[in-house]
């Protein structure tokens, strides 16, 4: 009996594998077009630049953005390290590089943050936007628009992961310009970058870029990226001494060669750039919340709460005696009925400008007496000065929120409690304070005032000496304040 023999074909497989790695894939990755940038990370000067400024495919590089809005978005409250995030079944679908996540499962927004870093998985990536905005068409709309506040005019993303796509396309210049934000406005996490493994929920992963870290001296990242599109890129940055370079190369031709090609750019960087330099940090850009967050916060504030007005009759005020503990008891329930629906909606500023209008046009009610010879009490409080009523009127409705009338009397100070990215997270922490610190809080005018920068949380209407008492008592529970003065 004759036995088949196999090893021929085997042999065929192997040759045919040999052949794919060796020639047949660095020959595609040498089609894709060359681009480079170095640059000074201190400064943002231009030290090297070739094609910077052409649209090409930017890979995996695309996770920069990806994890930008990522930090973006804990730092401003909108989910948090350990919220759990479903996986769809869309992001279990993603081709590899992946985690491996399962459709359904449950995983802490860190590990998706470690995996989009480390792994460069595209599954996490996916997961990420969608946990953000919903769907991945909306979190590449917010890529976008945050790229544009950073400067990268030449860039538009399609998706999270940096799959090839029609349209994705980015350049050398914009990618540098990323990595150094992602330095210098997030140094808490750019870490990430420099570590060779971690933990990422459901198994350990490697570094993508974990040849160059261990090769160059001071690289402590940044990411790596490949697609048959963009060949092989990367954005690297290096340290040494006072000195920090950022150089980026698209359309390498192999690992090995992309990471040569980059060593010989920040070798270049280090040379060409001055040994001491002032750090000049690129300016945060705006912060762009999720666009269900403002869909939410839309209808929150066009939803009237004022309550109707209580039937009044001035007659029976004048014609018969009214017991005064009635009166303070009355007026004590408005009060408790108005802080309830402020607690947890917030007060309107178009809903305080008509009540105040009100206060002073409605005319004096009728003297008739009531059906029944019975007139039920008048609540309504006393008019409001009306140099108070007339600022509070001036004040545009779109730069602050007033949650609650104080008096002036010289009261011209106050204290901010912190900056945020929304008005809906500034007005969360003005009544998150206000119920901390109600003693020395009291009667204060909580605003939030719109800045270019974010929403400051302020309380106002206080003076020189209770506003430093505010402050030391919220710096003792650990909530930062500073003083503010009479503008």
């Amino acid at each position: 009996m004759k036995v088949r023999r196999t090893w021929p074909a085997r042999y065929g497989l192997y040759a045919f594998a040999v052949l794919w790695m060796l020639v047949i894939l660095p020959l595609s990755a040498a089609a894709a077009p060359y681009a480079a940038f170095v640059m000074d990370a201190r400064t943002g000067e231009v030290l090297h630049s070739r094609n910077a400024d052409t649209r090409l495919h930017p890979a995996s590089l695309t996770k920069m953005m990806t994890l930008y809005i990522a930090f973006q978005a804990v730092e401003n409250g909108e989910i948090s390290l350990d919220t759990k995030v479903k996986i769809s079944r869309f992001a279990a679908s993603e081709p590899p590089s992946k985690l491996g996540l399962k459709s359904g499962q449950r995983i802490a927004f860190r590990y998706l943050i470690r995996a989009a870093a480390i792994k460069s998985a595209n599954d996490a990536a996916t997961a990420i936007g969608e946990a953000l905005e919903g769907s991945e068409a909306a979190f590449a709309r917010r890529m976008t628009r945050t790229a544009k506040e950073l400067g990268m005019t030449r860039t538009t993303f399609k998706n999270a992961h940096g799959l090839t796509e029609s349209g994705h396309m980015s350049t050398a210049r914009d990618m540098s310009l990323l990595g150094r934000h992602v330095l210098y406005d997030y140094p808490e996490y750019y870490n990430l970058f420099s570590r060779r493994s971690t933990h990422a929920g459901v198994r350990d992963v490697a570094n993508t870029n974990r040849r160059l870290l261990a090769a160059y001296r001071g690289a402590d990242g940044i990411k790596t990226g490949y697609t048959r599109a963009a060949g092989f890129n990367l954005v690297a940055s290096a340290e040494r001494g006072q000195e920090r370079i950022i150089a980026t190369v698209f359309g390498g031709t192999s690992t090995i060669a992309r990471n040569a090609r980059v060593a010989e750019l920040l070798d270049m960087g280090f040379k060409r750039a001055p040994s001491r330099a002032t750090v000049r940090k690129p300016q945060k850009p705006s912060y762009f919340a999720s666009s269900r967050q403002g869909t939410r916060d839309a209808t929150i504030m066009t939803a009237s709460l004022r309550p109707q007005i209580r039937p009044t009759v001035a007659s029976a005020a004048v014609a018969s005696p009214v017991n005064a503990e009635d009166i303070i008891a009355a007026v004590e329930e408005a009060k408790t009925s108005t802080a309830s629906i402020a607690s947890t909606t917030g007060i309107l500023n178009s809903d305080i400008k008509s009540a105040l209008i009100e206060a002073q046009e409605t005319p004096a009610p009728s003297t008739a007496a009531p059906l029944g010879g019975v007139a039920p009490v008048s609540i309504r409080p006393a008019m409001r000065p009306k140099d108070l009523i007339n600022a509070s009127l001036d004040q545009p409705v779109e730069n602050e929120v007033v949650t609650r009338l104080s008096t002036s009397g010289g009261r011209q100070w106050g204290v901010n409690v912190g900056q945020f990215g929304s008005r809906y997270l500034a007005e969360r922490a003005l009544l998150t304070t206000a119920l901390t610190e109600m003693e020395t809080l009291d009667g204060t005018l909580r605003k939030v005032v719109r800045r270019p920068t974010g929403f400051d949380a302020n309380f106002l209407g206080m003076t020189e000496d209770s506003a430093d008492l505010a402050c030391r008592r919220l710096e003792a529970r650990n909530i930062s304040c500073k003083t503010v003065g009479p503008s």
